[in-house]
């Protein structure tokens, strides 16, 4: 590798709770709040992992309760989409956002210094200002999309601005073909394990 360190990124995790609304589906979002990073924009519940004994889906479910105080079943965790980003000022992240529609208790503000608000929105009528970031990966999931990236530029506004320059490039899923294909069928390789 000629000496040069290897590319690190910033694992986030993103909580997508989820449930059907009178008009659609609805997702939890919360206002933050204080000496944060976006401080004053909506946002979804959600985290850096805390280090590298906690996988993405251990980290997600942590968020959810030190946030919102509910309590969710790994199993009940869905990979929505993934985001590639870089803020405004050049540092670059990947974002896992998890879908989530079981849980329990009821969602409350457990971290009041660092958020103000919290509420269900549709989907179709998102709360503005939001951090463009979580927009990115709201719209992905919106439309079905596996991932996206969302590279802003130096000057660019952190909050979604729908009158602003468009960042976020939206992401194809693979063509699934059935599992009946002997040409995806798993095969193993000599000391692939």
């Amino acid at each position: 590798m000629s000496g040069r360190e290897r590319y690190a990124l910033t694992v986030d995790v993103h909580l997508i709770l989820a449930r059907d609304g009178a008009t659609g589906p609805e997702v939890l979002l919360s206002r933050r709040a204080g000496p944060v990073y976006a401080s004053g924009l909506w946002h979804l519940p959600s985290g850096h992992l805390d280090g590298p004994h906690e996988d993405v889906v251990e980290g997600v479910v942590r968020e959810a309760a030190e946030e919102t105080g509910v309590v969710i079943d790994r199993q009940d965790v869905a990979l929505a989409a993934t985001v590639h980003h870089r803020s405004p000022h050049g540092r670059a992240r990947i974002g896992f956002f998890f879908e989530v529609r079981n849980f329990t208790g009821e969602p409350a503000i457990m971290e009041p210094a660092l958020c103000d608000a919290m509420g269900w929105y549709s989907l179709g009528a998102l709360p503005a200002p939001m951090v463009a970031y979580c927009r990115a990966g709201l719209d992905a999931y919106r439309d079905g999309r596996p991932g996206a990236v969302h590279f802003q530029r130096p000057g660019d506004p952190v909050p979604h601005d729908g009158d602003g320059p468009v960042r976020t490039r939206l992401l194809k899923g693979p063509r699934v073909r059935a599992v009946t294909d002997p040409a995806r069928t798993a095969r193993r390789f000599p000391g692939g394990g």
